[in-house]
């Protein structure tokens, strides 16, 4: 019998879940056996967890789960470099040089376990199975209104937290909006993620331009971009993605105030945007740049969770029927995310 341990979430601000209690329901009917571990900050209600039959186990307590059993999380294990015995499903980060993922994969390799890593469970069309990209873009291009919000108005940004739903979200930045809408410009408009962040913004009546492959096939560079007061980027950096904000747009003459950085992944050599070096946080929102003219990045790096609830269960609803492969663990897009990680750590 498999066996899916889900984990408790030990990483502030996260609240999501890739499991939820239909799905747990469905696994259990086809022969699964799953424990969830209790979170008290977990969107989704253990009660229903304890109705679908699952076992329920204290959080934390995947450290000493059964040896077989496979480990489902989202985000960051603690650095606490222990040696990682299972098999974990996960964001890793890992794979494209990152500081923090080259120690989790050590931590891997030490133990003797494996990450299938989230973000590279693909389907026999190289496509991926789940991820949470609509629901970044929404609440990506809605974090990168408020800093535009903020400077309008001459006041920090404050922090941002967790919103009950998507409408109570759009409620709020609708009685905030002026009358004068800024300019916004998406790159990667036309994948899940730019379809969230395009549908935010239109529905505050703001105007977009919407940019795919077509229109940074040259491999810039983009003036447009600093044409517009909002930047949103929404596309995965990989080897060749062109670098759409140099570090030289500090001090050219723009427009552009405001870069979303919804890919956000600073630290890697392929990021796009060169004028900022770090994530930020919930509760400092947004990095300034530049002074004067003002620049500010805003990058956080688990932007779903301001909407946890709806952002669990549509990602989870694209994860099961994944998961009801993993008797076939070692096949199909287990085995392709297995293979990429015993190359990360050849």
């Amino acid at each position: 019998m498999e066996h899916l341990w889900v984990r408790s979430e030990e990483r502030a601000n996260e609240q999501r879940v890739g499991l939820v209690p239909d799905g747990a329901t469905a696994l259990i009917a086809a022969g699964y056996r799953v424990t969830v571990e209790e979170d008290e900050t977990r969107a989704i209600p253990i009660d229903g967890y304890v109705t679908a039959g699952c076992e329920i186990a204290p959080s934390g307590s995947w450290r000493n789960a059964p040896q077989d059993a496979v480990i489902l999380g989202l985000k960051e294990l603690p650095e606490d470099g222990r040696a990682l015995t299972h098999r974990h499903i996960m964001f890793g980060h890992a794979y494209k040089g990152q500081p923090a993922g080259q120690k989790l994969l050590a931590q891997f390799k030490a133990g003797g376990g494996a990450l299938y890593d989230l973000e590279y469970l693909t389907d026999d069309d190289g496509r991926r199975v789940a991820a949470f990209g609509y629901w970044a873009g929404y609440a990506g291009a809605a974090v990168s209104l408020k800093v535009w919000l903020a400077q309008i108005q001459g006041a920090d940004m404050q922090p941002v937290g967790v919103y009950p739903s998507s409408q109570s979200l759009l409620t709020e930045l609708q009685s905030q909006m002026p009358d004068s809408r800024p300019k916004c410009l998406i790159i990667g408009a036309l994948g899940r993620v730019g379809t969230g962040a395009f549908d935010l913004l239109d529905a505050l009546s703001i105007p977009v331009t919407r940019w795919d492959m077509a229109e940074t096939a040259s491999g810039g560079p983009f003036p447009e971009i600093l044409d517009h007061e909002i930047f949103l980027n929404c596309i995965l950096a990989r080897p060749g993605t062109p670098v759409f904000v140099p570090e030289s747009a500090k001090t050219a003459k723009r427009k552009l105030s405001v870069i979303g950085d919804i890919a956000c992944d600073p630290d890697s050599a392929f990021s796009p945007i060169k004028v900022y070096d770090r994530v930020t946080t919930w509760d400092e929102p947004a990095l300034r740049v530049h002074g004067d003219p003002v620049l500010d990045v805003t990058a956080i790096d688990n932007l779903p969770s301001m909407l946890p609830a709806e952002s669990s269960e549509d990602f989870a609803a694209q994860l099961l029927p994944s998961l009801m492969q993993l008797r076939d663990i070692e096949q199909g897009v287990w085995g392709r995310a297995r293979a990429l990680y015993d190359q990360a750590i050849a």
